[in-house]
């Protein structure tokens, strides 16, 4: 038989709901369900084989299940001129910076040049930065190896300026979060269903230079001046590679979404996709600073009826209760250990731990407070490198769970967009975690801040 259609287009409804992640779930009368992370994607079904029009979004407890469709996300809400070519673009700009020039010193605002992006690199326009504890750690260099003049910050939101040779995935006037860790698509573990930590583009703290080449982008007076994560956003522009740029909805406002750049997403994911908590469960967070209320955030989002936040400081007590915490133990007021008055209150244990800390003694009490049976904590702080985690193997051997993350588990391009649509649709409340706003110039009130312990996140604005 002929088909009556053949030759026209075919229109049909497609229903669209959202998952607790932020993943969109496409429904229509196809003869496939298909899951695109991007609200913006459209399923197209056709005489092609399926796997031309979608393939498979890799993404925890579905990625065998969902799918996402070739077309890129949000590339019907560019504006036109935004596809312009920067006419900067292979040019050495000159801008403020944010510059460290010793362990400890005031960051002093320079002009500094900023060398065009080399291949796979890209040089972004940074609107908003937040500060973050690494960036303290590293610039008052207790125990680290000193690198000065440096350009730190990597929680950040910006705007495409330039392009190197090979991106393709990116181009001039995209909305995007650069990010101190990488996904570069290619190596094992970018592949990999389970692991976020590219072989190519990991976390390294000592590096001051692009990897590409070996050299920084940054200079004043023709002497280098050191990049810090890959990223450096205390500058008015930055280049970064670009496995290490999550573009994102040119809706989200850069000034809320730049904090989804490390902390905030380290603790929801710890919870989300690691600790994994049923509706009803109970949680229990240790460490109450920014990436623990991240994880206690992830908690509310997971439906958890009750979140236990533990801190040495009582008066974070208060403020927690905006991130869904309901009870609070502080370990100073008891006599016992705190995991065993822990399990006092809650029948033998609580069903999912998340430590935010990096105190050994804390992650052992994180784990030795989890349910027998089925019991899961998540280790997500950093401890000095010769701590030792002990405790009885029996723990292990009455079914609790012991697990790490980095970063959440997210995989920073193909999982941060997804974040940024939680936000937008009222899935995720990113306000509350900012307590303060300043100037470029004014950016050592934010380290001030940090110091005195008064703030969560303190959003910096580098330009307009």
């Amino acid at each position: 038989m002929i088909s009556t259609t053949a030759g026209e287009v075919i229109s049909y409804k497609v229903f669209g709901t959202r998952d607790h992640l932020g993943r969109s779930t496409v429904q229509g009368n196809s003869q496939a369900l298909l899951q695109a992370k991007f609200s913006h994607s459209k399923a197209i079904w056709g005489d092609r084989p399926y796997k031309e029009n979608a393939k498979l979004y890799c993404r925890r407890s579905c990625r065998m299940q969902s799918a996402q469709t070739h077309k890129k996300p949000f590339e019907d809400q560019i504006d036109p001129s935004s596809k312009m070519a920067s006419s900067t673009a292979g040019q050495v700009i000159t801008c403020k910076a944010a510059v460290a020039w010793g362990p400890g010193q005031p960051l002093k605002i320079e002009k500094v040049e900023v060398a065009p992006p080399q291949a796979m690199e890209v040089r972004i326009k940074v609107h908003y930065t937040a500060l973050c504890r690494t960036d303290l750690v590293f610039w008052e260099a207790e125990g680290q190896t000193p690198l000065f003049p440096r350009i730190f910050g990597h929680e950040a939101a910006g705007i495409v300026e330039s392009v190197g040779e090979g991106v393709t995935d990116l181009k001039v006037g995209d909305s995007v979060l650069p990010v101190f860790t990488g996904e570069c698509k290619e190596c094992r573990h970018c592949k990999s269903e389970e692991s976020n930590m590219c072989d190519l583009l990991r976390i390294n703290t000592e590096r001051g230079v692009m990897i590409s080449d070996g050299k920084s982008r940054f200079s004043i007076d023709g002497k280098p001046v050191y990049h810090f994560l890959g990223t450096s956003t205390f500058s008015e522009y930055t280049v970064v590679h670009v496995g290490c740029v999550a573009k994102i909805n040119p809706e989200a406002p850069l000034n809320k979404v730049c904090i989804l750049s490390c902390g905030v997403s380290t603790g929801m994911g710890a919870t989300l996709n690691v600790g994994k908590p049923k509706k009803g469960s109970t949680v229990a967070i240790f460490g109450l600073g920014s990436v623990g209320l991240g994880a206690a955030e992830g908690a509310r989002i997971a439906g958890a009826s009750r979140i236990i936040g533990i801190d040495l400081n009582s008066d974070r007590y208060e403020q927690a209760k905006l991130f869904g915490v309901t009870e609070f133990i502080n370990p100073k007021d008891h006599k016992k250990p705190v995991q065993e008055v822990i399990a006092e209150r809650t029948n033998g244990g609580v069903d999912c731990s998340i430590e935010c800390t990096g105190n050994v003694k804390a992650m052992v009490q994180a784990f030795e407070s989890c349910h027998d049976g089925w019991g899961v904590s998540v280790l997500v702080g950093v401890p000095h490198a010769d701590a030792v985690f002990s405790t009885n193997p029996v723990n292990f051997l009455n079914e609790r769970t012991l697990r790490g993350t980095f970063f959440g588990n997210y995989k920073p391009r193909s999982d941060l967009p997804g974040l940024v649509e939680m936000y937008l649709n009222k899935e995720l409340e990113l306000d509350k975690f900012i307590t303060h706003e300043v100037s470029f110039a004014d950016i050592n009130k934010a380290f001030d801040y940090m110091i005195k312990g008064e703030s969560l996140r303190t959003v910096i604005k580098v330009s307009d």
